[in-house]
């Protein structure tokens, strides 16, 4: 989903370590959610609906992308 309002509220994940070199950062968009890389923000980010972002955490607590 492409999106040209910018995202406020940037926030880093909950599972990043200091010193780790996996890091995102949540931001928030009308009616969805923003993902960007920590380490090169500068790369842009990720959109989507408030729906698919439910649904993506949903999944992440249930354990399916484990390993």
């Amino acid at each position: 989903m492409q999106d040209s309002r910018q995202p406020t509220g940037w926030r880093k994940s909950s599972r990043s370590s200091n010193g780790a070199s996996n890091c995102v950062e949540v931001g928030r968009v009308p009616g969805g959610a923003a993902v960007r890389d920590t380490k090169d923000r500068a790369a842009g980010h990720l959109t989507t609906t408030a729906a698919h972002w439910a649904a993506f955490i949903t999944a992440i607590k249930s354990g399916r992308f484990d390993r």
